[in-house]
């Protein structure tokens, strides 16, 4: 009866919590609906439980939709005549693709605009960036656009979370929601997702959309919104089944667009180039008032250009340097308002990153350096190349912002249609390894069959594996190993996450930790181009003789040190006399921090005692073992697979040039440079390295000391020989020569140590055959290889060293006295058996002395033959 009376409760409860589940946040439905289908097989008390967790999750929501913020729109910003037609288009349709230039207000304004529908109430609107320093500033913006102060609006960026469960509007970096994957595979927490600039086409971005295409018809509840400038957005809607395209015009005024090629400019002429720069400078300042933007290679090529343009003596105006590397506050100074015209050097970060008020004026050099994998080499490359149509395109628009604008491209009109219209996105031009490790850890399948928006080259995905196997992050059947599943919970690149999950090996946690954070930041270091000596002398302070990794150490321990004691003023202000970034520094300090939390949740802690210089690049080497290379000139270096590597001059190692050398990373632009470059010894290497590592063998023998059959071993690893002349034991490579050999040599060639018993009744048996020999002057009477083949006979197959010998022969031999005893003519040749004593005597009678006789057989020699030695008392007798 109590058992019925359960299941009628049970069925009444079932049937009206379907409908109610239906309507509370994504993330408690699934919670609910699996407790719902346990239901009929729990008794009263789990219902009332039930219906408890039910009132709470509808509580949720009900305070969610009572607590959403009012909505007010910009009605100044271009997309505002576009928010209902967009409305419309989200409501019909579970993706959609919006296009638009910079200034538009699509970054800002399509939040508000779903969290206005009613989206943001079942979850999250998720809300991606590219960058950290965007996540943050469109957080801030939004927040203020909607006049909230708490975290109705918050940002997650890489170890720093902003939201809370009052969260409506989520800004985070791509990699931040790719990271999370591995904790909310069905993005339950979230109603909407809108991917900001997805014309980057990163890496993030492209593996996303992809697992969006797997992950909508599971969630068809979910909006997809993918934002992008008007370049090849028709791909985005195609790849999403025909999703709608929405255009949305920026807020420009007409832009000039000039062409003035210049001969030399692409021979990398330096002063052509510069005095090509300083016409265009000269033309376009003619035109009248107004910043200039002029788009350079690199870094090298920007503090060239200053320190020309410099000189130049230019009136009334400011040369200012722009690049991702530059401090925060040096980047600062291009926002603030100024009076003097502003010349503004950068690289392709100014292109769509950055939005820079008062341009008037772009000048394009039409190159950039572009980050691309040599999958020949191993190695991400930094070549200067052309730029695509439309990134031109792109630098053209970052003028014409505040008034009519020019471009000047400093190339030809046909030079500009020649080139491809896009650039290659990220991922046909990058290592995949991140990519599939993300995609063992949440089990997507095969890689070569994820719909990715451009499929990569099956090459490029080869050598992610074998970077994945070279950490031992997968199994040599490409299964994630103990060690994958750690490091793809850690937010870092694979080699620093093995790095770091082998400090526990090696007890060297805490000096990793330092160390592994400040590869995962920008350097801190600080080098002005106008004091770059200064700046010299005040790092060579910190320098480690040996390791650039023990540098960071020493920054670390200086800053520590003393953050301890001094005011955020005075701390910030050492830095500055230091030459060292106080905003990174920070940033350094949270990243550890936050690697230190992780660490701990996979069991991993801090070790208090100060870890030796061997431990410390033991567990680096874990993460960099195709970054080692050995000194082949005086200052030229043969890294993995043949390659000409040198020290990258800021390298502490630079000068010094060790025999052999680690690095963290090889960075090829004029040359292939070594970058944070240690001195190890390649004996550390063979352990890390032995299940990819190459050994060759040779001279294989009995060592009468060790018992054994050994041989010499040399290792190598990517073609450097990191270990040669070692002896090891033979029966590991090939048992059944080493067998050979130790029957040869140590039975036959009795160098077996220990008088066996068998031993003196061979010795006997032989010294008698090769009398025999002697007497009849023949070598062919004993048989060496009858004897090979009696004891390859009589010992079992698996004793093939001196120590394993003695103790089978001394166990058996208690059941068996005559145990591998020979008798004569089982070595003896058949022809060679009627040959006897008789025939050779081996004395005869002088008188009435008896005289022994000697037998040699060695033609020339002064005894061969017989011979007998007669007293000269005697010699009257013969």
């Amino acid at each position: 009866m109590e058992r019925k009376s359960t299941q009628s409760s049970s069925k009444f409860v079932a049937s009206g919590a379907l409908e109610e589940i239906e309507n509370c946040m994504v993330a408690d439905r699934n919670i609910l609906k699996r407790r719902l289908a346990n239901l009929y097989n729990e008794n009263e008390k789990y219902a009332r439980r039930f219906l408890q967790q039910l009132e709470r999750a509808k509580s949720r929501k009900q305070h969610r939709l009572s607590a959403c913020p009012a909505v007010q729109f910009t009605n100044t910003l271009p997309i505002h005549d576009k928010l209902d037609e967009i409305a419309d288009a989200i409501s019909g349709n579970q993706v959609v693709v919006v296009c638009g230039e910079t200034g538009s207000g699509k970054t800002t304004q399509l939040a508000k605009l779903c969290l206005d529908i009613g989206r943001g109430i079942n979850g999250f609107i998720g809300h991606t960036q590219p960058r950290r320093l965007a996540a943050r500033a469109v957080a801030a913006r939004i927040a203020e656009e909607l006049g909230v102060s708490d975290d109705a609006v918050a940002y997650k960026i890489r170890h720093s979370d902003q939201t809370s469960l009052g969260t409506y509007i989520k800004v985070m970096t791509d990699g931040i929601l790719l990271a999370e994957l591995q904790q909310d595979r069905w993005l339950e927490r979230y109603d909407t997702l809108i991917i900001d600039e997805a014309h980057e086409r990163s890496l993030n971005i492209d593996f996303l959309l992809g697992y969006f295409k797997q992950l909508l018809p599971r969630r068809p509840d979910l909006k997809v919104i993918v934002t992008s400038a008007t370049i090849d957005v028709k791909r985005f809607s195609e790849f999403f089944n025909h999703a709608p395209i929405i255009e949305v015009s920026g807020r420009t005024f007409p832009v000039e667009v000039l062409y003035r090629p210049a001969e030399g400019l692409e021979d990398c002429d330096t002063d052509a180039d510069h005095f090509t720069l300083l016409s265009a400078i000269r033309e376009v300042s003619a035109q009248g008032p107004g910043d200039v933007l002029i788009f350079l290679e690199g870094e090298r090529e920007i503090h060239e250009t200053t320190r020309f343009l410099q000189k130049q003596n230019l009136s009334d105006t400011d040369v200012l340097p722009l690049y991702s590397r530059l401090s925060s506050s040096r980047q600062s100074a291009i926002f603030k308002s100024h009076k003097r015209r502003h010349i503004i050097l950068a690289t392709n970060v100014a292109e769509t990153s950055l939005t820079i008020p008062g341009i008037r004026y772009v000048i394009d050099r039409g190159f950039a350096r572009i980050s691309r994998y040599s999958r020949r080499n191993k190695v991400q490359q930094l070549p200067v190349e052309k730029i695509s149509r439309a990134s031109a395109e792109q630098r053209k628009g970052r003028c014409g912002r505040v008034a009519e604008g020019r471009c000047l491209r400093l190339y030809s009109k046909e030079d500009f249609e020649s080139r491809p219209e896009f650039t290659d996105p990220e991922i046909v031009r990058t290592n995949l390894a991140s990519v599939i490790l993300q995609m063992k850890t949440l089990k997507l399948g095969d890689i070569h069959e994820f719909p990715f928006l451009q499929a990569p080259d099956s090459r490029y995905i080869n050598d992610g594996l074998r970077l994945l196997s070279e950490i031992k992050a997968l199994d040599k059947n490409g299964h994630l190993t103990k060690e994958g599943r750690a490091i793809a919970r850690l937010p870092v690149d694979p080699r620093l996450g093995a790095v770091l999950v082998a400090a526990s090996e090696y007890s060297c946690a805490s000096e990793i930790l330092t160390i592994a954070s400040a590869l995962s930041i920008q350097d801190p270091r600080e080098r002005p181009l106008d004091a770059q000596e200064k700046a010299d002398a005040a790092h060579a302070k910190f320098a480690d003789k040996r390791s650039d990794f023990l540098s960071f150490i020493n920054f670390w321990n200086f800053y520590h040190k003393h953050a301890k004691t001094l005011s955020r003023n005075q701390l910030r202000k050492l830095c500055q006399q230091n030459f060292i970034s106080y905003v990174r520094m920070r940033e350094w300090k949270e990243v550890r921090k936050q690697l230190a939390e992780q660490l701990r949740d996979l069991g991993i802690n801090e070790n208090r005692e100060k870890a030796d210089y061997e431990p410390v690049h033991h567990a680096l080497i874990k993460g960099f073992l195709g970054n080692i290379a050995v000194k082949t000139t005086a200052t030229e270096y043969t890294g993995a697979r043949g390659l000409s590597i040198h020290i990258f001059p800021g390298s502490e190692q630079f000068t010094r040039l060790p025999k052999w050398i680690l690095a963290s990373e090889l960075v090829e632009t004029s040359r292939l440079y070594a970058r944070n470059v240690a001195s190890i010894n390649p004996r550390w290497l063979i352990k890390p390295a032995s299940h990819i590592s190459k050994s060759e063998y040779y001279e294989p023998h009995w060592d009468n000391k060790a018992q054994q059959v050994l041989v010499y071993e040399q290792i190598s690893l990517y073609g450097l020989v990191i270990a040669s002349g070692h002896k090891v034991n033979y029966s590991r490579i090939n048992a059944a020569e080493c067998r050979k050999i130790f029957i040869r040599e140590a039975l036959l060639g009795e160098l077996l140590t220990g008088n066996l018993p068998f031993m003196q009744h061979n010795r006997s048996v032989l010294n008698e055959i090769e009398m025999l020999e002697k007497k009849s002057r023949r070598h062919d009477i004993l048989d060496e290889q009858s004897l090979f083949e009696f004891y390859e006979c009589n010992i079992p197959a698996e004793i093939i060293d001196g120590h394993a010998f003695r103790r089978w022969y001394l166990k058996e031999r208690r059941n068996n006295k005559k145990l591998l005893c020979i008798e004569p003519e089982q070595v003896m040749y058949h022809q060679a058996t009627d040959i006897t004593a008789n025939d050779f005597p081996d004395n005869v009678r002088l008188a009435n002395s008896v005289l022994g006789v000697e037998y040699e057989f060695k033609p020339s020699a002064a005894n061969d033959g017989a011979s007998i030695d007669i007293p000269i008392y005697q010699l009257n007798q013969i």
